[in-house]
C-alpha cells in the first residue's frame, strides 16, 4: 500500500472514530450506514409516536377523571332528593307546608345538579351538557386510538326537570337518573382503565423501540476505543514514512547536484 493511500484511509478512519466518541454514536450520517441509519430513523418515529400516544392518554385521563367529579357531585345531589322524596311520601306525618320547605331544598339540589351538567369543563370543552358527545384519542403511533362519549346530565336528560314532591310524584324518576348517573360513571371508570392499559403498552413499547434504535446507532465505546488506537498507529506510521520519504528525496536531490 502506498503512503498515499496510507495517509487517505488512517485519515478518515481517525476522523470517523473522533466523531462517533464525540457523539457517542456509530452512525452520525448515511455514510456511515444508509440502511442502519434509515432503520433507525423509522425507529425514532414509531418511539416519537408511542410518546405522544401515551401523554394523549394521560390527557384524557384527566378529562375522565373532571367528567366523573361532576358526576359525583350529581349523584350525591340525587341521592339526598330521593331522600327528601320518601320523606314527603310519609303523608302520616308531613304536610303541605313541610312539603313546600323539601321542595325548596330540592330546587337548590336541582339548582346544583343543572350548574354540574352546565360547568363541568375541561380545556373550555363542556364534559356533562350533552354537546361533547364522542371524542376520539389518538393513543397509537398512527393516530388510532379509542373513542370516549361523555353522557348528557342535564335536569332534562336526568328526567328530573319537573320533579315535585309537593303534588303528585313518582320516586323511580329519581331511581332512573340515579340509574343514567351510575352507569355514566361505570362508563368512565371503564375509560380510565383502558386509557391505563394504553398508557402502560405505549411506555413499554416506546422503551423496547428505543432500545432496539439504540443497539443499531449507538456506539460500541470499547470496539471504538480500540479502532482509534489502531488508526492512531497508523497514522503515526503514515507520519514516520513520510517524513523518511521526505529524507530520502532531499538525499537523491543532493546526489544530482553533487553529480552535475
Amino acid at each position: 500500500m502506498s503512503i498515499s493511500s496510507i495517509s487517505s484511509v488512517s485519515s478518515r478512519n481517525l476522523y470517523q472514530n473522533y466523531r462517533q466518541i464525540s457523539s457517542g454514536k456509530r452512525i452520525n450520517s448515511a455514510a456511515d450506514d444508509a440502511a442502519g441509519l434509515a432503520i433507525a430513523e423509522k425507529l425514532k418515529t414509531q418511539s416519537n409516536g408511542y410518546d405522544v400516544g401515551r401523554r394523549n392518554a394521560a390527557t384524557s385521563q384527566d378529562m375522565v377523571n373532571v367528567a366523573d367529579g361532576g358526576l359525583s357531585t350529581i349523584t350525591d345531589s340525587l341521592q339526598r332528593i330521593r331522600e327528601l322524596g320518601v320523606q314527603a311520601s310519609n303523608t302520616a306525618i308531613y304536610g303541605d307546608s313541610e312539603r313546600k320547605m323539601m321542595q325548596q331544598e330540592i330546587d337548590q339540589l336541582k339548582g346544583a345538579i343543572s350548574d354540574a351538567g352546565k360547568n363541568t369543563r375541561f380545556n373550555t370543552m363542556n364534559l356533562l351538557d350533552g354537546s361533547m358527545g364522542s371524542s376520539h384519542v389518538a393513543s397509537s403511533p398512527d393516530g388510532g386510538g379509542m373513542d370516549i362519549s361523555m353522557p348528557d346530565a342535564t335536569l332534562e336528560a336526568l328526567g328530573i326537570a319537573d320533579f315535585d314532591v309537593t303534588g303528585d310524584f313518582d320516586l323511580s324518576v329519581i331511581d332512573n337518573a340515579l340509574d343514567k348517573v351510575s352507569s355514566a360513571r361505570g362508563d368512565m371508570g371503564a375509560a380510565y382503565n383502558r386509557l391505563d392499559h394504553t398508557m402502560n403498552f405505549n411506555s413499554y413499547a416506546s422503551l423496547n423501540t428505543t432500545a432496539s434504535r439504540s443497539r443499531i446507532e449507538d456506539l460500541d465505546i470499547g470496539k471504538a476505543v480500540s479502532d482509534m488506537k489502531k488508526n492512531s498507529l497508523l497514522e503515526e506510521y503514515r507520519i514516520m514514512m513520510q517524513k523518511k520519504q521526505e529524507e530520502e528525496n532531499g538525499r537523491v536531490l543532493q546526489l544530482l547536484r553533487f553529480n552535475s
